[in-house]
């Protein structure tokens, strides 16, 4: 069975493709393969979490299973922050780094599951948590969030309704005594949490 694209090593054949894109009014480009996640078009959620992250210049955010790149680079590009890119998957985080040289932005990007080799705090963690890797992940990157938070910073995730939204929500008022909806939008929904001061 071909590994997911949340596995550390993807065995699928390589299948490059490029996408030019606009998002957040940048132009973006990006190499994607077969192995990461969404080869073929930028999906509707990260197009629509990207929409809802109110972010301001200098701001450091984390951008938890990367994939290649399309939340952490756009927003160093359209909103002038730090970003820390992390994922498992190494073709993607190969994949992210080759697409920050294209769309000319400095990133930190290194391998982590999911918070294991992460040092410091940050203003904001996003994440489009890889679903099919199961509910457990999708929590661990929530719970994990509060430890690499500064004090009043925020989480915010996009998931869809069918596929855990409410159990997502939950397990964020769970751990941050709060969760607002942002939006929903076809299905999909943006979660933020803010860590208390």
């Amino acid at each position: 069975m071909t590994k997911m694209y949340f596995a550390e090593n993807p065995d699928a054949e390589h299948d490059i493709h490029e996408l030019n894109v606009q998002l957040l009014g940048q132009n973006m480009t990006f190499l994607t393969d077969a192995g990461v996640f969404s080869k073929k078009m930028i999906d509707y959620g990260s197009q629509t979490l990207l929409k809802y992250l109110d972010f301001h210049k200098q701001e450091s955010v984390l951008d938890v299973g990367c994939g290649y790149g399309t939340l952490g680079l756009t927003l160093i590009k359209a909103k002038e922050v730090k970003a820390t890119l992390v994922d498992i998957n190494l073709r993607a985080l190969d994949l992210a780094r080759q697409n920050a040289d294209r769309n000319q932005v400095l990133a930190t990007i290194f391998q982590s599951n999911i918070y294991q080799n992460i040092e410091g705090r940050f203003h904001h963690i996003i994440s489009n948590p890889p679903i099919r890797a199961g509910k457990q992940i999708v929590h661990e990157v929530i719970a994990g969030s509060h430890a690499h938070l500064l004090d009043g910073g925020d989480l915010t995730i996009v998931i869809q309704k069918k596929q855990g939204a409410p159990s997502a929500k939950a397990k964020m008022e769970e751990v941050f005594r709060n969760c607002e909806i942002l939006k929903k939008d076809k299905g999909y929904y943006i979660l933020r949490s803010r860590k208390e001061i």
